[in-house]
């Protein structure tokens, strides 16, 4: 399979700061001699500096979005399967804009379904779901190339298990699809009725339970152990048609032992056999 691994190292507007150190340490801990021996043919693109400006959270996490989509389509255009490696959560939109997505999976402890209305910390990447969904930053996220919402009944939230009141508000009111990892089939069904044609699949790696994998300081109890991710990741590729790939939210300084990056490796090997077996 050709793939284009697309680096986006950014963590809220920083460069290699925090988790935006992630995509290299994915890489250097031998992510691409993984997919390589796995017999596909890789090609790595790192965005590099966005922006006019840089450390602006805003700003610069939306030149980033920019700066994906059009990697994301410029690997569409070659023949090549979109995964990027990235800092933030927000990135996906960038994703889902290149790949032209109508469906999305989330998968993360996380809601990302706070707005600046309702946020309490005002932290962006808190609110990358909703921008996903077309609830918030409509005016800057209608600037990136391709990007159109996608409609909350085409959205499947995986394991989310820390979320603001406000989140969970919203949730109440929203079509979206919540589950677990052993309730994945179920949701893929609901997602195909509800007219998914083209699945980008995000995943931020603190949706596992610490006490099997730590990615980032975001640690919430619960979640799958890195078996039960894969297998649930697995089971979706079988039933929908994933176009893209989105791995967010890894920091190394928290995984001492260099636990992650192979497992990513497992992970991604896996779901793309199942992809190309569809």
């Amino acid at each position: 399979m050709k793939l284009s691994i697309i680096l986006a190292p950014y963590d809220s507007g920083h460069f290699h700061g925090g988790c935006g150190q992630g995509p290299d340490a994915l890489v250097s801990g031998g992510l691409v001699e993984a997919m390589t021996l796995a017999g596909h043919d890789i090609a790595v693109k790192d965005i590099g500096k966005v922006g006019d400006a840089q450390e602006r959270e805003i700003a610069t996490g939306f030149a980033v979005c920019n700066a994906v989509a059009t990697e994301v389509q410029a690997a569409r255009d070659n023949g090549r399967f979109p995964i990027v490696l990235a800092g933030n959560c927000l990135t996906s939109a960038g994703a889902v804009a290149g790949e032209d997505a109508d469906a999305i999976v989330w998968a993360d402890q996380h809601g990302d379904l706070n707005t600046p209305e309702t946020s309490i910390y005002g932290f962006l990447d808190g609110m990358a779901l909703a921008t996903v969904l077309g609830l918030c930053w409509r005016p800057m996220a209608s600037a990136i190339p391709g990007f159109h919402a996608i409609d909350p009944s085409r959205c499947v939230l995986v394991n989310a298990r820390d979320l603001d009141p406000a989140e969970a508000e919203l949730l109440a009111t929203l079509p979206a699809i919540q589950t677990e990892c052993p309730g994945v089939a179920n949701a893929a069904e609901r997602l195909i009725a509800a007219g998914a044609r083209r699945t980008h699949l995000h995943l931020d790696l603190d949706v596992h339970d610490p006490e099997e994998l730590q990615a980032n300081r975001y640690a919430h109890p619960g979640g799958p152990a890195p078996a039960e991710l894969r297998q649930a990741v697995c089971d979706l590729a079988r039933l929908l048609p994933v176009v893209g790939i989105t791995i967010s939210a890894y920091d190394p300084a928290f995984d001492a032992r260099g636990d992650v990056p192979p497992l990513v490796g497992q992970l991604l090997t896996d779901l793309l056999a199942t992809v190309e077996s569809r």
